[in-house]
């Protein structure tokens, strides 16, 4: 049997070992899901179930393990973990609900119901990873009883970084949802706000987030979450970059970057 130690250090050096293959896998291959859904990948589901399976594990997960940790009744541990839950309450719940709601709204019957099982599954598999290391580490591993000024002062600037990104997150991603109901299921240049300077400024809030998350916690656990994190969803905004470019042509704005304004 592994212990608790060995176990938490393997997780750990697997979310180390996925990122970067992870990039490479996503230069030749874009996960076809959204605006990239294609057949041949076996059976789909609705795009609400997909997510609310795919992030499921971030809220029960956290909520079994957390108990379990020498800090849990710790006062500090308790504020450290609640951004991360406030993220995946809305990822896992709401935001299910209102792709639902825009869906049957728009009738966009293909993207609603094109959903590979099996992306499902490899996102299922991630978050049961990630959630066991994030909440882990914070309810049991974290020092939090030494340097209370430091901790303080890194939760303070990494929380404001964190609310920046999630409030670009939702924004832009409910601006995307309202932007197809109103469009009546088709696709349109997304306009205004951060949409002027990147392509995906969700995917560019949600890497924010976790810049912020990591900040706050300050761990190896914190940082391998954010490099995958770019991993998986830079390439992504790669690709939908481009396909925005072919979609659109000469229509759309040629100053825009892909993710990181000004950058890429």
């Amino acid at each position: 049997m592994f212990s608790d130690d060995i176990c938490f250090r393997y997780s750990l050096a697997v979310i180390f070992i996925i990122s970067p293959l992870t990039i490479v896998a996503l230069q030749f291959l874009t996960a076809p899901y959204g605006k990239h859904y294609r057949p041949g990948w076996g059976p789909s589901i609705p795009a609400p179930a997909a997510w609310f399976l795919m992030e499921s594990p971030t809220l029960w997960l956290t909520l079994l393990l957390f108990p379990l940790g020498k800090n849990h009744s710790n006062p500090v541990a308790q504020i450290l973990i609640l951004p991360y839950l406030i993220h995946y309450f809305h990822r896992t719940v709401i935001y299910p609900l209102r792709i639902r709601l825009k869906n049957n709204g728009a009738g966009d019957t293909k993207t609603a119901a094109g959903f590979p099982v099996v992306i499902a599954l490899i996102g299922f598999f991630f978050n049961l990873l990630n959630a066991y290391l994030q909440t882990r580490w914070v309810s049991h591993y974290a020092d939090l009883d030494s340097g209370r000024w430091k901790f303080w002062l890194r939760f303070a600037g990494g929380l404001m970084v964190f609310v920046v990104g999630m409030a670009v997150n939702v924004g832009s991603d409910y601006a995307l949802l309202g932007l197809k109901s109103v469009g009546g299921g088709k696709y349109k240049i997304p306009r205004g706000g951060c949409f002027e300077l990147v392509s995906c400024p969700n995917y560019f809030g949600e890497i924010l987030e976790w810049l912020g998350w990591t900040i706050m916690n300050w761990s190896w656990a914190g940082l391998g979450f954010l490099l995958y994190t770019c991993a998986n969803l830079v390439p992504r905004a790669a690709a939908n970059h481009r396909w925005y470019l072919q979609k659109f042509g000469e229509d759309y704005p040629k100053k825009r970057k892909a993710v990181i304004p000004f950058v890429f």
